[in-house]
């Protein structure tokens, strides 16, 4: 039975030029889907399954981030002197407590490779999961955990996987399977970003993995990839062979939100099951049907 996952990686430092110019003054990650900010759905899942120590790895411009995830002592007494008792609940229950969050920066955007790397000495010699608040996922079992229960029972690194269309595989990365059972694929290979034409499968990874330590001796070669910068599917791939790599086709929808008609899909798909608003945003919702 595998190491159980106790640690989690957000990188959460790049710029949000898709958003310009919302994202000027403000990270992408704390763009709202319905009330809620993208990294706050990414730590709520970490939490759900399991995780106990959540690791951002931040840029310049990133400190909402950091003020989000702490008390805000005024808005709080305020709160409270109102007798808006649920809107405390809501502004503080769901927030890691005192020493579960750490902070590193990525001084150099040269990669989500790059990125996990500079997590290194936090994450240590334990298998660890990596969030990218960009792709948000509705499910009935927070998607990390369904990856988590699997892991405990084949190890190594696990990965969300979705089947794409052919012609987007030049987006992904793209697994090279050896077996797959519908559900669950064990993969030889990984190809970052291939052509249509040459693409081993339309398996792409989506932002959610479970990574073995062993590929940090792969990024710490800071070799260059797709793009020019330094690929965490290059240093996965860098290590099959010595550590066992499944995909896991989750069950849930995902919606990426770097893409502004995706992140308008998340918030009507998240609208539309809350039981507060649900009702209220599919009635407005009827005045735009083509």
């Amino acid at each position: 039975m595998a190491r159980r996952v106790r640690k989690a990686v957000f990188p959460v430092g790049g710029m949000g030029t898709r958003f310009l110019p919302a994202t000027k003054a403000m990270p992408k990650e704390m763009l709202p889907v319905v009330d809620k900010p993208l990294i706050q759905y990414a730590v709520e899942e970490a939490a759900a399954a399991g995780i106990e120590h959540f690791i951002f790895v931040t840029g310049r411009g990133k400190n909402a981030i950091e003020d989000h995830f702490d008390h805000a002592p005024d808005l709080e007494r305020t709160l409270m002197d109102r007798g808006k008792f649920d809107l405390v609940e809501a502004v503080t229950s769901w927030m890691p407590k005192s020493g579960q969050i750490s902070y590193t920066r990525q001084q150099e955007p040269l990669g989500l490779g790059h990125a996990v790397w500079c997590a290194r000495d936090l994450v240590d010699e334990e298998p660890f999961a990596v969030l990218l608040p960009d792709d948000l996922i509705l499910a009935k079992t927070p998607a990390l955990k369904q990856m988590v229960a699997v892991h405990m029972e084949v190890g190594g690194h696990v990965v969300a996987v979705s089947d794409v269309p052919r012609e987007h595989t030049r987006r992904y990365g793209i697994l090279d399977v050896e077996f797959d059972n519908g559900r669950l694929a064990k993969a030889k290979g990984l190809v970052e970003k291939p052509a249509p034409e040459v693409a081993p499968s339309t398996l792409s990874i989506i932002g959610r993995y479970i990574l073995h330590p062993a590929l940090f001796d792969h990024l710490d070669r800071m070799e260059k990839g797709a793009g020019g910068e330094i690929q965490l599917t290059d240093a996965i791939s860098g290590t099959i062979g010595m550590v066992p790599f499944h995909g896991l086709r989750f069950e849930g929808k995902r919606f990426d939100c770097g893409d502004k008609v995706g992140w308008l899909e998340a918030n009507v798909a998240f609208a539309l099951e809350r039981e507060d608003i649900g009702a209220a945003a599919r009635e407005a919702l009827r005045q735009f049907q083509f």
